[in-house]
């Protein structure tokens, strides 16, 4: 009997169409990587398995970046696999090759990345010639089980997928191209003086930092000005109420901080204020109703963007806390969508949806969704349903499954796309608006009030939005006003002006970036005419996050609160680009039309090999710039040191590669300077001053070895005598010359305590943390003491509150930056202090997971200095007691201890060759991989193996779970 195999991206998506096609199709049985039925194999990725390569004779690799191999655009992409996942790929690419699966049927997620993942599965498969079975494609925008029955009876062709698959392989082939040529050709620029500057650029990333770097160059370039407004109160028969003073015949000019309602002197605003004051006013004014609409569904961005106004969650956090509402509790749809609008035919649904709300047992939700179903709010709008506006996905609503055992984090979002849910059904807020003008002529005063009339929709936000008006400001919009009769004239009696400053445009926040990324960097605040902007977007609404923690994790950006402020580093990579002149991985807009063409390509209205020949010239050219330059700075905005020269004291400047002196006034430079980017990490100005004003700095983190290997270090400025001026060093914290010189030592700081070995007092010293006693002191010129901590801890940089903290408490907070040297993988553990062994060690966190039934008294014999034989003696007189007849008695009954194995040789290497239990040996194991930090950091259920590691799992990685079974084999 022929099989069909369905290919899905994630474990939870199998699982989940496993339980939705067992009532229809019957009963599936469960393998190790698989389900199998007698129609039906299911199995699943686990994201992207397999990624483009170039074939080996057109490649480069790293250590032969220069110009003369660039630029690499070879004729086709061999592909190759993804290291951590190759266990996996071959267990999906063993099921389709199997002879009786006949049909394959792609149901990775519902977008291009989907679409790419199984199109690049399917071609490995294949190897040089194609697999050759018919697909199929099924499209599910949610992940109820009905949900997913109706897309296995609505499968797509491979025809209709067919413009989708050629925008996935252009997508992926063209951020290659232009990520592996521009990172080697600004790389191989940047590193012509020596070493090695990895400057990394990407197709949408660099643009995405043009963004942030135009923002901060406008802040560091604005010049405040002064400005005042005049703030008077009017005394009416029913009261008072305020006003600001305006010039009705402003009209908008070329200054763009002009605005009606200022004046630019002093003098000017107290003149207007004592015209005024004390004098009577006639009133004018004009009241008219207004309504206020609720806002659109949302798409991914926007969600990204009101999750981090309202939460502060990043985008990345809010896709994550997304999908696992989608994946997990099946109580949203499909997050990865830029669209806000339903399909026409889903108003039923929308009907369900308020109907399983009603009934739910959220009470802050209920009865809003009760006032909709009973003033029967569900009904057809444009706004909401329009199959015009629903791309692959529609917008993110909530499932007809209510969830349960959410986290307080998920719970906060389910309730934001459940309230703009239903806020798009109910009717709009409406309000009056009054415009008073008191006019003491010449002069004429504004007062605004907005009043709310009936919440509609505001209702379901509750009390504090219902009282929130657009703009609102005192004196300006908001107030309820008091009443001023017809012909009443009014008394002014206050008038004074307000000075104040105008202010720099505010930086990026996450929401703001992403709203900048979605409109292409044009600044759009019209909610309709952004969403026809989202075709030329930088990105999509499913990348937008991840580009932005890519730019965080290359540090050309950071995170202040919720502000995102570029580093030196992005300066530096957009003043080569500029001076370049390439402009393309510079400008917004420009990268927003390769997306709007990637688009095109995906509804079948441009072709797959035009957009590439696009891509290839562009790289091209990109290439040619950065080798063809010849002149030995790139012009820009550089900085000059408030530090004078260590050497001359003349002034320090900025260029593009180096801080140099350039002399005294009216002298020339001594010849001192110091890269701008010693290995590879970009010097701050602020840390280039605090460098040449203390002569050290540090320790600092991001610097990379010729290698590629990140490491953190301490950096100072030293005398060189055979050159006669100061040079910069890296300084690892090595202190013995100095000890051993006997140098007199003189602290300068606070202690930070009492040293654990001799009670004497704690200091900074160098690079490390030492007791008083420890170093040649006025008091003791002999050391006494041996007490001595390093600053940084394989990269770890330990800061004084952390050694006080040790000091006093025996052990530092867990600290998550030590690298391993031997596997270069990150760690997190405690520094304590150890007693026997007279120094600083490691603890590390105890286990997650919770010690098996019996493990204590193995423990507690253990501790006790036993032998795990001896613990296992003491242990089986219990287990050998009979066991009680009663069920309940009989199932608290503890094992039989499982009798010793002899381990295989491979397994003995591991831990050891006595004879031992499964369990024992499961233990033994787990202590190894801690021991030597093998668990994967992004995924601790998944071991890598080392050499000892491969020869017992016989691959190159393995589950947590698979550990019993594969240990199993290896022994008796």
């Amino acid at each position: 009997m022929t099989k069909t195999l369905v290919i899905a991206e994630k474990p939870s998506v199998a699982q989940d169409i496993v339980r939705a096609l067992t009532p229809v199709a019957g009963k599936f049985d469960k393998h190790d990587d698989h389900f199998e039925n007698d129609r039906y194999v299911v199995t699943s990725a686990v994201g992207h398995l397999v990624e483009i390569q170039a074939p080996e004779e057109f490649d480069v690799k790293r250590g032969k970046w220069s110009f003369a191999h660039l630029p690499v655009i070879p004729p086709y992409f061999d592909l190759k696999p993804v290291d951590k996942t190759k266990s996996r790929l071959n267990a999906v690419v063993k099921q389709a090759k199997r002879k009786d699966v006949t049909e394959l049927i792609n149901a990775c997620d519902a977008g291009r990345e989907g679409e790419l993942i199984f199109r690049l599965i399917e071609q490995y498969a294949g190897g040089a010639k194609p697999l050759g079975k018919p697909v199929k494609r099924l499209w599910l925008q949610s992940m109820t089980p009905q949900a997913i029955r109706d897309g296995f009876n609505a499968l797509r062709t491979e025809q209709q997928m067919a413009g989708l698959a050629s925008a996935a392989r252009s997508r992926s082939e063209a951020d290659w191209l232009v990520g592996i040529n521009g990172t080697r050709a600004m790389t191989a620029f940047n590193s012509r003086d020596g070493g090695f500057f990895l400057t990394t650029v990407g197709r949408v990333q660099t643009p995405t930092l043009s963004l942030v770097v135009e923002r901060e160059e406008k802040i560091r370039k604005f010049v405040s000005r002064d400005y005042w407004e005049i703030h008077a109160t009017f005394g009416a028969e029913a009261g008072e109420y305020p006003a600001k003073w305006f010039d009705p015949k402003w009209k908008k000019s070329e200054d763009a901080e002009a605005r009606a309602d200022r004046v630019w002197s002093a003098a000017e605003a107290q003149s207007i204020a004592n015209a005024v004051r004390g004098k009577q006013a006639t009133v004018t004014e004009e009241s008219k109703p207004t309504t206020q609409a609720s806002p659109l569904l949302f798409d991914l961005t926007s969600l990204q963007r009101e999750a981090n106004g309202k939460f502060g969650f990043s985008a990345k956090t809010t896709l994550a806390l997304a999908q696992s509402l989608y994946e997990r509790h099946k109580a949203l749809t499909y997050p990865r969508t830029d669209s806000r609008a339903l399909p026409e035919d889903y108003l039923p649904v929308a009907k369900q949806t308020f109907e399983m709300l009603a009934d739910s047992g959220m009470r802050h939700l209920a009865p809003h969704a009760l006032t909709a179903l009973n003033n029967n709010y569900v009904r057809p709008s444009k706004r909401i349903f329009d199959n015009s506006k629903v791309s692959d996905h529609f917008a993110i609503i909530p499932t007809l499954q209510a969830p349960s055992g959410l986290s307080e984090a998920e719970q906060k979002l389910y309730d934001l796309v459940v309230r703009r849910f239903m806020a798009v059904f109910f009717p709009s807020a409406e309000y009056t608006v009054t415009t008073r003008i008191s006019t003491v002529a010449p002069h004429s005063f504004k007062t605004e009030g907005k009043v709310l009339v009936k919440p509609g929709w505001l209702a379901i936000y509750g009390k504090e939005a219902a009282d929130e008006v657009e703009g609102g400001k005192e004196g300006d919009k908001g107030q309820n006003l008091v009443p001023v009769k017809p012909g009443e004239m009014v008394n002014t009696l206050a008038a004074d002006p307000k000075g104040l400053k105008t202010k720099p445009p505010a930086r990026y926040s996450e929401a703001t970036l992403l709203g900048a990324m979605e409109s292409a960097g044009k600044q759009i605040d019209d909610e309709e005419l952004r969403s026809a902007m989202q075709e030329k977007g930088l990105g999509t609404p499913a990348t937008r996050a991840a580009i932005i923690e890519g730019l965080l994790t290359e540090k050309y950006m950071l995170r202040e609160g919720r502000e995102i402020i570029p580093t030196a580093k992005a300066f530096q990579l957009m003043t080569l680009l500029r001076g370049l002149e390439v402009e393309e991985l510079c400008r917004a807009d420009l990268t927003g039309e390769w997306e709007f063409k990637l688009s095109q390509m995906e509804k079948g209205l441009l072709s797959r090999e035009a957009f590439m020949q696009q891509i290839a010239a562009m790289t091209e050219r990109m290439v040619k710039k950065a080798k063809e330059y010849d002149r030995d700075t790139i012009p820009g905005d550089y900085a000059t040191l408030e530090s004078p020269c260590p050497n001359c004291g003349g002034v320090v400047k900025e260029n593009y590669r180096r801080f140099a002196c350039v002399g005294k006034a009216g002298s020339e430079g001594c010849g001192f300077s110091f890269g701008k980017s010693p290995a590879g990490r970009t010097f701050e100005t602020a840390e280039a001053n605090a460098l040449l004003r203390d002569k050290k700095i540090g320790p600092l983190e991001g610097f990379r070895s010729k290698a590629g290997w990140p490491f953190t270090s301490e950096i100072v400025i030293k005398y060189d005598d055979e050159a006669h001026n100061y040079k910069l060093e890296f300084d690892f914290g090595d202190d013995k010359k100095g000890e051993e010189s006997g140098e007199i030592v003189e602290f300068e700081d606070a202690s930070l305590g009492a040293c654990p070995i001799c009670g004497s007092e704690v200091h900074e010293h160098g690079s490390n943390y030492v007791c008083s006693k420890a170093v040649p002191t006025a008091a003791q010129p002999t050391p006494s003491c041996t007490f001595k901590s390093g600053k940084i801890i394989l990269q770890q940089p330990v800061e004084r509150e952390q050694m006080t903290k040790l000091l006093a408490t025996g052990k530092t907070d867990l600290l998550d930056k030590f690298v391993s040297m031997r596997t270069r993988r990150a760690f997190k553990a405690h520094l304590a202090w150890d007693k026997e062994a007279g120094k600083v060690n490691f603890e590390f966190a105890p286990s997650k997971f919770p010690p098996r039934p019996g493990a204590a008294a193995k423990t507690i014999a253990a501790k006790a200095g036993k032998t795990s034989a001896a613990a296992k003696k003491a242990a089986k007189p219990a287990a050998a007691k009979k066991a009680p007849a009663t069920k309940t008695a009989a199932a608290k009954a503890p094992r039989k201890a499982a009798a010793g194995k002899a381990p295989s040789a491979a397994l003995a290497a591991v831990i050891g060759a006595e004879p031992v239990a499964r369990p024992e040996a499961v233990k033994k194991m787990w202590e190894y991989i801690k021991a030597h930090n093998l668990q994967d950091p992004k995924d601790k259920r998944t071991i890598v193996a080392d050499d000892k590691l491969r020869a017992v799992f016989g691959k190159d990685s393995a589950g947590m779970f698979e550990l019993a079974g594969i240990l199993g084999n290896h022994l008796g």
